[in-house]
């Protein structure tokens, strides 16, 4: 069995990067560092529109650029760019910008319902189970979204912007999956390992999970509600 994640979450940061993008390894860089702080959730979301300059980014999911543009959908402006942060749901800024990061993470905390709900998960019996508490304040109701991460993944690129070089990517999201809606009461969702869509990857490919519960709906994210994150996968007995 492997305990949940313990620290309260401050932020949960999303990085919107590409293999093929020049700018970018900076920002892949500092989502390493920031994932060193146990408060904050960061993924590192590939997107794939970047691939016709030649190279095809090796972990791009083309869900990660449909999610961007409907971050951008739901802001009302038209910025979809790499590296691009957003921080809990709502806030952007230039993903390799430090000092934008943190004044983003303390301008959405302004808001008492950001990652207010104390999401618990856990990592069972071939099973992961995420509890969700009652809503406490007007927002009572969004998605439940799991995600497989790999905590660190080392590619070698060959052609492209960033031709020769070896770029190492941390919390790459490998799926999306929904576990349901919550409607603003405590509900108990839950899943099998094998269950998770694997697509490319095998269920050894992924060693950490997040959940994320979310205002708004896939084609219009909002701010984040709550989240957990927990080790998984890393051994027979997990």
């Amino acid at each position: 069995m492997v305990a949940p994640a313990s620290a309260e979450p401050r932020a949960v940061i999303e990085l919107f990067t590409s293999q093929g993008c020049s700018s970018c390894p900076a920002a892949d860089k500092l989502l390493g560092e920031l994932s060193r702080d146990p408060s904050l959730v960061t993924m590192s979301l590939a997107v794939d529109y970047w691939d016709y300059l030649g190279w095809k980014d090796t972990l791009a999911l083309r869900g990660h650029s449909d999610r961007q543009r409907a971050y951008a959908e739901a802001r009302g402006d038209r910025e979809v760019y790499t590296p691009q942060v957003v921080v809990n749901g709502i806030v952007h800024v230039l993903g390799s910008d430090k000092a934008a990061i943190e004044k983003a993470i303390a301008q959405t905390r302004r808001n008492p319902a950001v990652l207010a709900l104390p999401v618990n998960m856990t990592v069972a019996g071939g099973k992961v189970t995420v509890n969700v508490p009652a809503a406490k304040d007007d927002y009572s109701t969004g998605e439940v979204w799991l995600c497989p991460v790999s905590s660190k993944v080392s590619v070698d690129i060959g052609r492209g912007e960033n031709h020769g070089r070896t770029l190492t990517y941390h919390n790459v999201v490998r799926r999306w999956v929904k576990l349901g809606d919550w409607k603003g009461k405590a509900e108990t969702f839950s899943m099998a390992l094998s269950e998770i869509p694997k697509g490319d990857y095998s269920l050894k490919d992924f060693d950490r999970l997040d959940v994320l519960v979310q205002s708004g709906a896939a084609v219009k994210p909002r701010l984040m509600l709550g989240t957990a994150s927990a080790a998984c996968c890393t051994s027979p007995a997990d």
